[in-house]
């Protein structure tokens, strides 16, 4: 059994539509519709100004030691 997992949000006359799905015209597929338990973003939530878009923003980064190298194994070049 091939599983696809989507999350969509219904529109207002309750239609779903499945779009970009792995399966080919013909094939048998089963569809159970489960509730998400936490809402989804849609494109308009995401342009709003209360979204954040940049999380890391105003945090915190410290880099430890920048310059050390590493995985100098790796290289081929130096072998």
């Amino acid at each position: 059994m091939n599983a696809h997992k989507i999350e969509v949000v219904l529109a207002e006359d309750g239609t779903l539509i499945l779009r970009g799905l792995p399966f080919h015209a013909g094939d048998s597929v089963e569809v159970i519709i489960l509730e998400a338990k936490t809402p989804q973003h849609t494109v308009a939530s995401l342009a709003s100004p209360e979204a954040n878009l940049y999380p890391l923003r105003g945090k915190v980064v410290r880099y430890d030691d920048p310059t050390y190298p590493v995985a100098l194994e790796d290289w081929e070049v130096l072998q």
